[in-house]
């Protein structure tokens, strides 16, 4: 019986796994470097292409692994792009944005074979990352000393990356998860 990708059990790690999630970790880094900046209220956000490589991750490495790669690949960008400070908390959304992704991908595996079954599962972790990203938005601008209804207005109204980022994801993953799932499952002799 073929064993799923999201539902892999994570208590051996094979060499093969090791050196997907390094691939991933590295493209993750890459991914994210190719940054097409873009206004906003709070912070410096910009168009990339972290998230997709990371939802690719979690479908082909399963929840744990490909959170765990996607996380390295963004706390190694944070460090390397001076923004250090932010690494544990993007670690924490790779888990988050791959535990909604995972939850999606179980409760409508049946579905599986459906054209729609990605995009489907896609927009869940779509709506995680959006989640995210505004609390932490909200967060931050909390700590500068704002009242609430005036951090309220500034995470939303820089939301606004975050959901082109997550509508590319989308439209991203759907395109690239069967090359890349062929690809890492040979990989992983499956």
């Amino acid at each position: 019986m073929k064993t799923n990708n999201i539902e892999m059990n994570t208590n051996k790690w094979a060499l093969s796994e090791i050196v997907l999630m390094g691939l991933f970790s590295a493209l993750t880094v890459v991914g994210t470097s190719i940054r097409v900046p873009l206004p906003a209220l709070i912070g410096n956000p910009f168009f990339h292409f972290g998230l997709p490589i990371l939802c690719l991750a979690v479908l082909t490495l399963g929840f744990v692994k490909g959170s765990l790669a996607g996380g390295i690949g963004f706390a190694i960008f944070d460090v390397l792009n001076g923004f250090a400070a932010e690494a544990p908390y993007f670690v924490l959304e790779s888990f988050v944005v791959g535990g909604a992704l995972a939850l999606a991908y179980i409760q409508f595996k049946r579905f599986k074979d459906k054209a729609w079954f990605i995009p489907m599962i896609m927009i869940f972790a779509a709506i995680a990352k959006i989640a995210m990203t505004f609390l932490k938005n909200l967060v931050v601008s909390l700590f500068m000393g704002t009242t609430l209804g005036v951090a309220t207005a500034a995470s939303v109204s820089a939301l606004y990356i975050t959901v082109i980022n997550a509508i590319a994801a989308v439209i991203i993953v759907t395109m690239l998860y069967k090359p890349v799932s062929s690809l890492t499952n040979k990989m992983l002799k499956k």
